[in-house]
C-alpha cells in the first residue's frame, strides 16, 4: 500500500437470518462506497436487476453503475432467509431499507449465489405504494 491509498472502512453488517459472506460484503462493500469491491463479489457474468433499469451484466458494468448510481446511498437490511435450491444454487431474500439524502425507502434484494459464493444475481425491489414512487420524482407535478 503506498502513502497515497488507504484502505476503505467497512462497518460490519449483521443480518438475521443470513450467514453467507458474500451477501455480507454486498451491504458492506456498498455502504462503505467501495464499489469496485462490490462489483468483484459477482460472477464474471453476474447480474444486477436495478429498479427502473435494464439489467446490468459483468463486474465492469456493475462497479460503473454503482459508482455513479449508488454514491451516497446507505442500505440498512435487516433480516433475511436463505435456502438451498434443487441444482446446488443458493437463494437469500434480504429486507430492510435504504436510505438517501434525499429519501428513505423499503427494499427488498433478492441474491441467487453459485457454488463458489459468487453472486450470479441481485434484484432489488422498492416496496412502495406506486404513490411513493411518483413522490420521489424530482418533477413530480404532473400535467392531467
Amino acid at each position: 500500500m503506498t502513502a497515497t491509498t488507504r484502505p476503505i472502512l467497512t462497518r460490519s453488517i449483521n443480518i438475521a437470518g443470513i450467514t453467507k459472506p458474500a451477501v455480507l460484503r454486498y451491504f458492506e462493500t456498498l455502504n462503505a462506497g467501495d464499489f469496485a469491491a462490490t462489483a468483484n463479489l459477482f460472477a464474471e457474468d453476474g447480474v444486477l436487476h436495478a429498479p427502473f433499469e435494464e439489467p446490468i451484466i459483468g463486474k465492469s458494468s456493475i462497479g460503473t453503475y454503482l459508482k455513479t448510481e449508488a454514491r451516497g446511498m446507505q442500505l440498512e437490511p435487516q433480516q433475511g432467509i436463505s435456502q438451498v435450491l434443487e441444482d446446488g444454487l443458493v437463494e437469500v431474500q434480504v429486507s430492510g431499507r435504504v436510505q438517501t439524502s434525499a429519501f428513505g425507502i423499503n427494499v427488498a434484494w433478492l441474491f441467487l449465489l453459485n457454488s463458489h459464493e459468487e453472486i450470479l444475481s441481485v434484484t432489488v425491489k422498492l416496496l412502495a405504494s406506486p404513490q411513493e414512487l411518483l413522490n420521489l420524482r424530482p418533477d413530480h407535478k404532473f400535467d392531467v
